[in-house]
């Protein structure tokens, strides 16, 4: 469990909290409209109405008490910029700043974020690669070049054994789960045959992904 401290109760500020709280974790909420606040009370114990950008209600939440804390501000960067700064100036342990564009990701850095976070560019691109290629139903970016994909069974590999496949020889792939009836299950064998409604969990390029998904 970490100590967290997420200021802004946008859209992302809020699905942050309520999955950070389901996972287990001790969350602070700020924001300094008090209806959103009210609104989100119920569920989070740790919640403060408070301008963030205002130094003395930053003071009085201790922030180096916290694991982590986000500034997920979206509709005033300079508000952003100005909490940023101030929290490592308080001595915050790790800042992860919310970002919309590679500028305002250059500013938040010289300012003190640890991390800048683009939730809206990294859904856009999970959107892309997702609709770029039939039977794709999920991705997750690894790096700039390789990415993890969840993606039906090719045709021609129902039937067939992972080793028989060859699917890292031939297509630069590495198949390391399968996903039947909702269930997943690692791979540890080369031996599994292949099932027309199984979901295989991949990693490898996304031209290498593309090229196999319509097979």
């Amino acid at each position: 469990m970490k100590s967290i401290l997420i200021i802004g109760m946008g859209r992302f500020g809020r699905s942050l909290s309520e999955k950070l709280l389901e996972l287990g974790n001790d969350i602070m909420i700020v924001d300094k409209r008090d209806e959103i606040i009210n609104e989100l009370a119920p569920r989070f114990t740790n919640a403060l109405i408070g301008d963030a950008t205002n130094l003395s209600v930053l003071k009085s939440l201790g922030v180096n008490n916290f694991d982590v804390c986000f500034v997920a501000i979206g509709e005033n960067f300079q508000s952003s910029l100005e909490v940023t700064s101030q929290l490592k100036e308080l001595g915050a342990k790790y800042v992860v700043s919310k970002a919309s564009s590679e500028l305002q990701a250059k500013f938040l850095s010289r300012c003190g974020a640890d991390e800048v976070t683009y939730p809206e560019r990294d859904m856009a691109e999970k959107l892309a690669v997702r609709f770029n290629a039939d039977n794709i139903f999920d991705y997750l970016e690894i790096s700039a070049e390789f990415g993890l994909f969840e993606i039906a069974v090719p045709k021609k590999w129902v039937g067939n054994t992972v080793s028989g496949t060859k699917a890292r020889q031939a297509h630069n792939i590495n198949i390391i789960a399968v996903k039947h009836d909702g269930t997943m299950e690692m791979l540890t064998g080369a031996d599994y045959v292949f099932r027309a409604d199984d979901h295989l969990v991949v990693i490898g390029r996304a031209d290498d992904v593309f090229s196999i998904t319509n097979r």
